[in-house]
């Protein structure tokens, strides 16, 4: 692999310059005292890490279900492929969406396209989101005996899910691009973490008591979470 493209961008929240990589690309994170001279170093110094997970990403893709976000496509959802009714309409305004049975019914402004499809789909699973993870949450929670302060539903470049110490709970909206279990198992990740809020021997016994195949889940979510995009 040649020179590393990647992209910079300043923290006032940073304490450390870090890489980040996503299925969109390497970004690195600087604080605002840092030096811009200090990226260029410190993608060096990341580069086997960086290339074996671009690597992991560009395998998952692949071997991941084809998306067409076009008319007579298919999206994912909780484990099921939902069929797409594409609408391109003169003089609308606002892209719409609607389930009916195992197809999303979706209406976007001329000229549509894929960017436009995307963008109106984005908006929906984002909502569905919110109807799904909240109630398997509240279940979740309630089961283990604790609290959370509220939900709040994200589209983090890196992360799935976080448990703040304030007590937010933040998911991605792309969880439900996964089967039903894996969100499942990201929900209660995060719950376990309202009793260790680390990742030690303790918390992972903890998970593993709740939910006994963790090592199989995880081990799911690395390999093809990358491929959980529209």
């Amino acid at each position: 692999m040649g020179e590393i493209a990647y992209t910079v961008r300043r923290s006032d929240r940073a304490r450390h310059a870090r890489v980040e990589v996503s299925a969109d690309g390497v970004q690195v994170v600087l604080p605002r005292r840092v030096p811009l001279r200090r990226a260029a170093p410190l993608v060096e110094e990341k580069r086997p890490w960086i290339e074996r997970t671009l690597r992991r990403y560009q395998e998952a893709r692949r071997a991941g279900p084809v998306t067409r976000l076009e008319d007579g496509g298919t999206v994912p959802y909780l484990g099921a492929q939902l069929g797409l009714a594409v609408r391109v309409e003169e003089g609308r305004r606002r892209a719409h969406v609607r389930r009916a049975g195992d197809v999303l019914r979706v209406a976007v402004a001329a000229p549509g396209g894929p960017d436009a499809v995307r963008h109106a789909l984005e908006g929906w699973y984002r909502r569905r989101a919110a109807a799904e993870i909240g109630p398997r949450l509240d279940d979740a929670v309630a089961r283990a005996g604790g609290s959370y302060l509220r939900l709040s539903i994200r589209s983090q470049r890196t992360r799935w899910a976080s448990c703040s110490s304030s007590g937010t709970m933040s998911f991605n909206w792309r969880l439900l691009l996964a089967p039903e279990a894996i969100l499942d198992y990201v929900i209660e990740h995060e719950v376990a973490h309202l009793a260790v809020p680390d990742h030690s021997t303790r918390f992972w016994r903890l998970l593993t008591d709740r939910v006994p195949d963790t090592r199989e889940r995880e081990r799911w979510l690395r390999a093809n979470g990358p491929a959980l995009r529209l």
